[in-house]
């Protein structure tokens, strides 16, 4: 029965802010809005939801914000601002769930945690950083900062028939653990909600004196992946901003992929089509959740969601 389905949903950071928006809150809580009411027809299907969410969007402003007000007051590092923008987009999602549920008379609650999420000292990406944050830019805006702003590394996370394709990019190390994992356990056990591991948790490595923040953005994809693993969920479900992962993006001969089993998806990862800095990681992601034991991953679009879990829309990675 679809009561005793729990779905792990992995919600892109640009679905919150798009590459439209100037980012004001009204327009991040119209889009969480927008999110949450088709995440409410999950719900009203019977199914247990635990939400994650990316943040690259608002941590990378939130960066900037940081840099332009040092002179005044304090900055913040990279982990303390992802702590700071999960606790906002939580808050989001908390409040407008709980609108939207409560207007349907449905009382179940909704619940928001500032998640750690342990990672390795050692991970390559400190060396070689690959997770986009902040806003597009054009190829000129790009070159243009490089001069302006020598700490920043930039790279093209879209193809070049997108006009802004490039975005900053800080470390993304691989996700070992979700420190509060059992008490996300407990809060769905609780029939609660849960929205966690929000921009991929803040990350921690292991200190002399225990755990301590780390100067990264986690992939909330790979972050989802193994919390999905963890809790046992029965489908890992990723919302982009496109319907199914695609073969020759943005080439006169792109292709949807639909239903594959895990050894296709391997082979077709392996051709190169899937960009690191937008659908790769996402691949990898199902993939990882698969071959961890489960049964079901899915990429597709947030207004395909419900589609995607009763009628198999979407891209569907099964064993």
């Amino acid at each position: 029965m679809t009561q005793n389905k729990t779905i792990m949903v992995a919600l892109g950071g640009n679905a919150i802010k798009s590459a439209d928006d100037e980012g004001t809150a009204a327009e991040q809580f119209a889009n969480v809005y927008k999110t949450s009411r088709e995440l409410v027809k999950l719900i009203k299907a019977g199914y247990r939801l635990v939400i994650t969410h990316g943040n690259g969007p608002q941590a990378g402003n939130l960066l900037i914000q940081q840099e332009e007000g040092k002179k005044l007051v304090p900055d913040m590092p990279l982990d303390v601002v992802g702590a700071m923008t999960q606790g906002q987009l939580g808050y989001m999602f908390t409040q407008a769930l709980g609108n939207l549920l409560r207007a349907e008379n449905i009382q179940t609650p909704v619940a928001a945690l500032v998640n750690q999420v342990l990672v390795s000292p050692d991970d390559p990406d400190y060396q070689d950083p690959s997770k986009p944050v902040g806003p597009f830019f054009t190829k000129e805006q790009a070159e243009k900062l490089a001069v302006e702003k020598p700490n920043w590394k930039i790279k093209q996370v879209k193809p070049e028939s997108v006009e802004k394709r490039f975005r900053r990019v800080v470390a993304s190390p691989q996700p070992k653990a979700n420190v509060e994992v059992e008490v996300i356990k407990k809060m769905i056990d609780a029939g609660i909600i849960v929205v966690a591991s929000g921009g991929g948790g803040v990350p921690v490595v292991q200190g002399p004196n225990g755990l301590e923040g780390s100067a990264a953005v986690i992939d909330k994809d790979l972050a989802g992946a193994k919390l999905a693993e963890l809790i046992q969920a029965d489908v890992f479900l990723i919302l982009t901003d496109v319907s199914h992962a695609k073969l020759h993006y943005g080439k006169p001969d792109e292709k949807n992929v639909e239903t594959v089993s895990l050894d296709e998806m391997k082979k077709l990862a392996e051709g190169g089509d899937f960009l690191a800095g937008s659908m790769g990681p996402k691949v990898r992601a199902c993939m990882k959740f698969v071959e961890a034991g489960g049964a079901k991953a899915i990429i597709t679009s947030l207004d395909h969601a419900y589609d995607a879990i009763q009628s198999g829309y979407g891209t569907q990675i099964v064993r």
